[in-house]
């Protein structure tokens, strides 16, 4: 059992989710993608032609940021930000798909913006999952 998954099984009340199985993957996959684009974003930084890079470092900033948000606005449970829930994801999905797709411009020549674009299309699709389930 994941740590995500134990963190909402100690809820003192039942978390109203409608799938808590998509939900615990999500906020595991945007934890994962937020700390991937923060290193892929500081490995740009440390590469000898970072004006290159310059479209990738600004794109993994901002989704790392989203993924953060996502990832402390799905592990709240008190009261119903359901709207907000959702444009918050939706957003994150969207940097993800830009970030992957900027990365993998890059990902034969950096393995850092390889692992980066596959951390991000991961969160991609749990969001995408995700999203129609929150009514």
């Amino acid at each position: 059992m994941s740590q995500a998954m134990r963190m909402i099984e100690t809820y003192p009340t039942r978390v109203d989710a409608p799938d808590l199985e998509a939900l615990t993957v999500c906020v595991e996959e945007c934890m994962v993608c937020g700390q991937a684009c923060a290193a892929c974003a500081d490995a740009c930084l440390a590469e000898d032609d970072v004006t290159a890079l310059r479209a990738c470092v600004r794109k993994c900033l901002d989704c790392a940021d989203l993924c953060q948000s996502a990832t402390a606005l799905l592990s709240r449970h008190t009261g119903d930000n359901g709207a907000v829930t959702r444009a918050l994801l939706e957003a994150c999905r969207k940097a993800c798909q830009q970030c992957a797709e900027e990365c993998e411009r890059h990902a034969t020549a950096h393995a850092h913006c390889a692992a980066c674009a596959n951390a991000c299309r991961r969160c991609e699709d749990a969001c995408t999952a995700l999203i129609p389930l929150l009514g």
